[in-house]
C-alpha cells in the first residue's frame, strides 16, 4: 500500500447529526449539497437516464424527493459529453432543480457487458451502440461527471460479483483504492461536487477493513459501501452481508460523514441497515417492479395483475397519502385496485400510477424512519414495521433480520418496547 497519498481539501458537503437512536445506531442527519439540504435517512430514487420511468420532474418533486440517481454510464454514451456540456449539466437536462448522484459506470461495465476487460488502465468494452471498443478510466468517469453536473459524483472501482472469493477479490480492493485517488486528482470541481470513495472487499472482513481504514484516510466528502447488491439470494444475501459487512463497515468509518449502501432499497432491507448505522439508499426495484404491476404497500406487495383485484374497489393502500391513493379534493375516490387491474396489462397508465404510488411509499418510510429516530422510537419502530408487513405472525419474521438487528440491541421477538 502506498505511504503517500492525495486526500480531499475542498468539499461543497456539510453533514450535520440532527439525533442518534440510544438502542442502535440509527441516526438523523441533515446533508446539505449545492442543491439544498437532504434530510437522512433518504432513498434516492433512480432516473438511469436522466428520467424516472414514468414520471415527470415536478411529479418527483411533489413527492419530496430531494436528491435523485443517474447513471454516468447511459448518460455517457447517450446524450453524450458534447451534448451534456453545451446544455450545462443533467439538472438542466432534465429540468431537476434538486440535487443528482451520479455513479461512476463501472458496474454497469461489469454487469451489462460480456466483453469488459479490466486492466490497471481501466475496464475496456465495446460499445452497445455500434460495438466500437472502448475505454472507461478513472480520470474519464469523472471528466463525464464533471460535465453532467452532480452533486455526489462515485469514483470508479473495481467491481467484482459478490460471491467472488480468491486473490480476485484483494486485487479488486486495491485497484479501487488506486483508481480513488486517480479520480481525486481528476476532479475538477471539487467546490460544488462532492466525490464519494466506494468500499470493497467482497465478504473478506479483513480485506473490508484495510478499504474502510485507506479509504477514510483520503477523507472524501462521504463514503458508500459497495458489492452488495450482487443478485444473490436473499437470505444469502441478508444474513452475509447486510448483518456483517454493512455493520462492521459502519462501525470503521467516520461518524461525521455520510454512509451509502448501493443498490439496497427493499424496504426491510433498508430499515435494518438504518439500525446498522447507513444514511442513503438506491435502488431500480420500486419503479421496475411497478412496470410488472406491483404495488409496494405496509402489508407486502400486492400484484394488481391478479383476477382477485378485479372487483376490489379500495384504494391501492389504506391510509396511503400519495397522489394515487388520497381522495380527490373534489370529493372523487382515490385511484381503485380495480382500475390499476385493468391497466396494468394495457395501458402504460398503470405504471405510471403505481411508480408514484411506489416511490412515494419509499420515500414515507425513510422520512418515517427520521422522525421515529428524532423521538427516539426507532425499536418500536421497526418492531411495528416487521409485525405489520408479516400480519404479526413472528415466525415469518425473516431470521437474518432478527440476527442484524440483535447485534444493535433491537431484539424483534421481544414485545417490551
Amino acid at each position: 500500500m502506498q505511504s503517500v497519498f492525495p486526500q480531499v481539501t475542498k468539499s461543497a458537503l456539510t453533514y450535520e447529526v440532527i439525533a442518534q437512536c440510544s438502542t442502535s445506531k440509527a441516526r438523523a442527519s441533515t446533508m446539505t449539497l449545492p442543491h439544498g439540504p437532504v434530510e437522512t435517512p433518504m432513498f434516492m430514487p433512480v432516473a438511469t437516464q436522466a428520467s424516472l420511468k414514468g414520471l415527470t420532474p415536478e411529479q418527483l418533486e411533489d413527492l419530496g424527493c430531494k436528491i435523485c440517481l443517474n447513471n454516468t454510464y447511459h448518460l455517457g454514451l447517450k446524450p453524450g459529453k458534447d451534448v451534456l456540456d453545451t446544455i450545462g449539466g443533467a439538472h438542466k437536462l432534465q429540468s431537476w432543480s434538486r440535487n443528482i448522484l451520479t455513479d461512476s459506470g463501472g458496474f454497469q461495465m461489469v454487469s451489462l457487458l460480456k466483453l469488459a476487460t479490466i486492466t490497471e488502465e481501466g475496464v475496456r468494452f465495446l460499445s452497445p451502440h455500434d460495438g466500437t471498443p472502448m475505454l472507461l478510466t478513472p480520470e474519464h468517469s469523472i471528466e463525464l461527471q464533471n460535465s453532467i453536473g452532480s452533486d455526489i459524483i462515485m469514483q470508479l472501482d473495481d467491481v467484482v460479483h459478490t460471491l467472488t472469493t480468491g486473490p480476485r477479490v484483494e486485487e479488486a480492493m486495491h485497484r479501487s483504492i488506486r483508481w480513488l485517488d486517480r479520480c481525486i486528482a481528476a476532479n475538477k470541481n471539487p467546490e460544488r461536487q462532492n466525490l464519494f470513495a466506494i468500499i470493497q472487499g467482497g465478504l473478506d472482513l479483513d480485506l473490508r477493513r484495510t478499504c474502510c481504514i485507506e479509504m477514510a484516510n483520503r477523507n472524501t466528502p462521504g463514503i458508500a459501501i459497495g458489492g452488495l447488491s450482487g443478485g444473490e439470494a436473499k437470505e444469502q444475501f441478508c444474513e452475509v452481508h447486510v448483518f456483517i459487512i454493512v455493520s462492521y463497515c459502519t462501525d470503521l468509518l467516520p461518524r461525521n460523514k455520510p454512509i451509502y449502501v448501493m443498490g439496497v432499497g427493499y424496504a426491510e432491507d433498508m430499515l435494518v441497515s438504518v439500525a446498522l448505522g447507513v444514511d442513503l439508499f438506491d435502488c431500480v426495484y420500486p419503479t421496475r417492479t411497478a412496470r410488472f404491476g406491483n404495488a409496494i404497500t405496509a402489508k407486502g406487495v400486492l400484484n394488481l395483475r391478479n383476477k382477485c383485484f378485479a372487483t376490489d374497489y379500495s384504494p391501492v393502500e389504506e391510509d396511503c397519502t400519495c397522489p394515487i391513493c388520497t381522495p380527490k379534493s373534489n370529493g372523487g375516490m382515490g385511484i381503485t385496485r380495480s382500475l390499476i387491474h385493468h391497466l396494468a396489462a394495457k395501458e402504460t397508465s398503470g405504471a405510471h400510477m403505481l411508480t408514484l404510488h411506489n416511490v412515494h411509499y419509499q420515500l414515507n418510510l425513510m422520512r418515517a424512519a427520521r422522525e421515529a429516530i428524532i423521538r427516539d422510537e426507532f425499536p418500536s419502530f421497526i418492531k411495528n414495521f416487521f409485525a405489520t408487513l408479516h400480519g404479526g405472525n413472528k415466525e415469518k419474521f425473516p431470521q437474518w433480520a432478527v440476527n442484524a438487528l440483535r447485534t444493535v440491541n433491537i431484539d424483534l421477538l421481544d414485545d417490551s418496547r
